[in-house]
């Protein structure tokens, strides 16, 4: 068996992939765990988290001798908002011998880079924005120079809105509105009462105040959003309206601060709200994007973002594009 080139680590809030790759991008292990949330757990659970996994994906190898796992480890956490929060992952992955060298970054570039051609044109970088809705909302931007634009994602208190929580508090504050009479009608009560099996909003409500109900459970509530989107309420087409709106702001917001509004750049949108690919909140985003900057292309993939971490660790190890084809092909990934 071929020896590891790169250890590649996707830590979620739902769950924890790990992939170990060769040098010529073959998928040599793979492993699943639970999720991660590195900010309510710390540091050193985090990596006692990964390790497990790891040890996971290790036992698939037939490895005679001790020592590093692989040359490079990246890890992408989901959790890892800012460069000190990265730095400080890294150094205690760093310490777990997996490998001879670790990057730690948050997981929207790996989104970002899975979107990406995997050859770079003179002497830039992967370049493009990345925009990522799923159970949070976050976006990064990388010029072809490799500066970076990024946003604190640290939810309500820096400014952002969307991903399954905010779509999930939106979803009851209608229907608990449409119940009482301070709202209009929306079939978002019906779909909510039958998701949590009770009669009435207000005891989905009461639940939640008494702890009954945990907060994450809104988280999956995106999809009844969507879903009576499609089927033409108004309130549902509001809010995703309004989702449009703020994923296309990422967007363009990373584009000018980069100066790349006039280039023909890369948008990669990826998350599990995103790739259901409503077509109100598609439309809406393309539109927006259209009127912002003429030459984007907006790219909307769905794939694990494992994948990109992975194809993040072949770049580091200068492995040639067709170790990156190899790599795609072993996820059913199509090139961008």
């Amino acid at each position: 068996m071929s020896t590891p080139a790169v250890l590649a680590i996707d830590g979620g809030n739902s769950k924890t992939d790990v992939a170990l790759v060769a040098a010529d991008g073959t998928l040599l292990a793979s492993a699943r765990g639970p999720g991660i949330n590195a900010h309510e757990v710390g540091v050193d659970q985090t990596v006692l988290i990964l390790d497990a996994v790891v040890k996971q994906a290790a036992t698939q190898l037939d490895r005679g001798a001790a020592g590093p796992l692989a040359r490079h480890t990246v890890a992408c956490l989901a959790n890892a908002d800012l460069p000190e929060e990265e730095a400080e992952h890294a150094t205690a992955v760093q310490a777990q011998g997996w490998s001879e060298s670790a990057t730690v970054v948050n997981d929207t570039f790996a989104i970002l880079r899975s979107g990406l051609p995997d050859t770079v044109e003179g002497p830039g970088a992967h370049w493009g924005v990345g925009v990522v809705c799923g159970a949070g909302i976050n976006a990064v931007g990388v010029a072809p120079d490799g500066r970076v634009f990024r946003y604190l994602a640290l939810g309500t208190i820096s400014g952002d809105w969307g991903g399954g929580g905010g779509l999930g508090l939106e979803v009851l504050w209608h229907a608990i509105r449409a119940e009482d009479g301070r709202g209009p009608q929306t079939a978002l009560v019906g779909y909510l009462t039958s998701h949590f099996g009770v009669e009435r909003v207000e005891d989905v409500t009461i639940g939640i105040h008494k702890g009954k109900i945990p907060d994450d459970d809104l988280i999956g509530l995106a999809p009844m959003l969507l879903r009576a989107s499609d089927e033409g309420d108004a309130v549902a087409r509001q809010v995703v309206e309004r989702l449009a709106g703020e994923i296309a702001v990422m967007a363009i917001t990373a584009m000018r601060r980069l100066n790349l509004t006039g280039l023909a750049t890369p948008v990669v949108l990826g998350g599990g709200v995103v790739t259901a690919r409503n077509p109100l909140l598609i439309s809406g985003i393309t539109r927006r994007l259209a009127e912002a900057a003429p030459a984007a292309e907006v790219r909307v993939i769905d794939v694990p973002p494992v994948a990109g971490a992975a194809l993040l660790g072949l770049d580091h190890v200068h492995a040639p594009a067709a170790a990156a084809s190899r790599l795609r092909a072993a996820y059913g990934i199509s090139r961008p």
